[in-house]
């Protein structure tokens, strides 16, 4: 393999530079390594380790082994259920409206430290692969090789400092290529520094295109329904009627399932779906191409033949969906265990953390839904194993309430860094040994702001203990809702809400809501049941109010 002068240049400065590094880093440094392994969209009931009967059908052996290895988080969630804000979170440890990342595109804060420049400073080599997703330039990391914006699935485009900063096509599939990169940056490292190496993937983010190998994965399983797939909202607000994330209805026939002979050019948001899958395909190769149409075609003559309608015709949806998602986590989970491969073989396992994670959980048919955003369960909730066998016990679990806030004070302690007292996160290293420290927290925050855009998820923050959920719902609706940076033009916020706009994408109404739900996970894991405002439910939900009225204090929340 040739080596790359730039990055060496850059490695061995940083080396030369770092005066706070200690001394045994002239032999070998045995402070552990981080690989830090985040998918987008990846949600915890299709890992096989956390059990849910569609994972059994489609196991994970190379995520699972983390957790055999490692330890299963089974309450992990997030601060905001959003790609780019969840990013920025996981960076700097603190809250979206602390670090500026409120929304999808425009917003973080520079300013605000990112954990990688205190591993930096404190002689880490560091680097990421893959999704990055911040409109900022990459900080702290001695090498970078990102995606453009989303990324695509076939032959993508990167930025890196290996190209100077410049987006260059490449030739494969998106999970392979960034795989291939973060093994570069560990082959190219300086062996006598610790590292620290994010590997963020682009799968399985929609619209779900699957590797070449994998096209046919599945064709025979029939994934069962969730409980709740024909839920009907009925104890629930208009924020759970009004969106746009059911199976039935948002999924774009030709966009997300492939099905190219049902576009209709009458209608603006299908003109967007066809433009947008035949962009995608347009990357393939003749070869490629050939076997993508081997696939999809006869799959969809059959369908079009058998014009479903009703249940018939959500539930194919939901069938289709479902296994193209499956089939890009398979190429995901053979990424893991060639990293863990590597590891091995470098002698490099044991003195590694590893940290396998989403950006945010993601629904797979639960209340009817694709998509994230709200603070149900499964958006809400992430999958997260770390492994680390000289501090973690195979095989463990732990019910203890975590946060992504919580990964960049873990990592620094790790590290042996001091973290600055403004990072809201807090270390899980106590956790490792499988107990729960008696001040560990007992409730998580969450708020989510990106309204009116994709998805018409509305405005709301809440409080979730080990056994209830207050929810939140406000603001007014459609654009009078929308705030400074969605109004401000020029922004991509306002380029999207007009591009929506003028799709007629959002309801001819929006009713201005101010409204709670709340709900006993206990007894009604599944959501369905709003109790808020019923007899017997008083205290607690004083009790709760409490709380939520407290992180609104303490974290100086501007709108709720």
């Amino acid at each position: 393999m040739k080596v790359n002068s730039t990055l060496n240049l850059m490695l061995c400065s940083a080396a030369a530079l770092c005066s706070c590094a200690p001394k045994q880093q002239a032999q070998q440094d045995e402070r552990p390594n981080i690989l830090y392994i985040m998918c987008d969209d990846h949600s915890y009931q299709t890992i096989s380790a956390y059990g849910s009967a569609v994972s059994q059908l489609a196991p994970t052996p190379n995520i699972d082994r983390l957790a055999s290895e490692g330890m299963r988080f089974d309450c992990a969630f997030v601060e905001n259920s959003l790609s780019a804000p969840s990013r920025a979170a996981c960076m700097t440890g603190l809250y979206s409206h602390q670090n500026g990342q409120r929304h999808l595109a425009e917003g973080i804060d520079t300013t605000k430290t990112f954990f990688t420049e205190l591993l930096h400073d404190a002689g880490y080599n560091t680097g990421i692969v893959g999704k990055w997703h911040l409109m900022c330039e990459p900080k702290g990391f001695d090498y970078y090789h990102i995606l453009d914006d989303q990324g695509k699935y076939y032959h993508p485009t990167f930025k890196s400092n290996d190209f100077n900063g410049e987006y260059r096509q490449e030739q494969g599939y998106a999970t392979q290529l960034i795989t291939k990169h973060a093994i570069e940056f560990l082959d190219r490292r300086d062996k006598k520094k610790p590292f620290c190496l994010m590997v963020h993937h682009k799968a399985p983010h929609r619209n779900w295109m699957p590797e070449q190998k994998y096209l046919n994965l599945y064709d025979s399983v029939q994934f069962p329904l969730p409980e709740t797939f024909y839920d009907d909202y009925s104890t629930r607000g208009v924020a759970a009627r009004q969106q746009k994330m059911s199976i039935a209805d948002a999924l774009e026939m030709v966009q997300d399932l492939k099905v190219t002979q049902c576009y209709d050019f009458t209608r603006a948001e299908s003109r967007f779906s066809y433009n947008s899958l035949m962009g995608e395909l347009g990357r393939l190769t003749p070869e490629e191409r050939a076997a993508w149409d081997a696939h999809y075609s006869p799959r969809n003559e059959a369908f079009i033949k058998a014009n479903l309608k009703g249940k018939a015709l959500t539930e194919w949806k939901y069938q289709e969906y479902i296994r193209d998602y499956l089939r890009c986590i398979k190429s995901v989970d053979d990424s893991v265990g060639e990293l863990l491969a590597y590891l091995e073989k470098e002698g490099l396992l044991d003195n590694t953390v590893i940290v396998y994670t989403s950006d945010q959980g993601f629904w797979m048919g639960e209340h009817g839904w694709f998509d994230k955003r709200m603070m149900y369960e499964e958006s809400f909730r992430t999958p997260l194993l770390i492994r680390y066998p000289k501090q973690i016990q195979g095989g463990t679990h732990t019910d203890a309430l975590v946060q992504n806030i919580d990964f960049a004070p873990t990592f620094l302690n790790l590290a042996g860094v001091e973290v600055p007292a403004q990072m809201e996160g807090r270390s899980l290293m106590p956790l490792f040994d499988g107990s729960k420290p008696e001040d560990w927290r007992t409730s998580l925050y969450y708020h989510y702001y990106d309204y009116p855009t994709f998805h018409l998820v509305r405005r709301h923050d809440g409080v979730r203990t080990t056994r209830y959920k207050l929810i939140h719902f406000y603001g007014m609706g459609g654009y009078a809702g929308a705030d400074a940076d969605m109004r401000r033009e020029g922004t991509r916020e306002n380029r999207v809400y007009q591009m929506l706009n003028a799709a007629n994408y959002f309801p001819a109404t929006s009713p201005d809501i101010n409204y709670n739900e709340l709900y006993d996970l206990q007894t009604d894991p599944h959501e369905l049941n709003n109790l808020y405002g019923k007899p017997g439910y008083e205290k607690i939900t004083a009790e709760l109010q409490r709380e939520l009225d407290g992180y609104r204090i303490r974290l100086k929340i501007d709108e709720y």
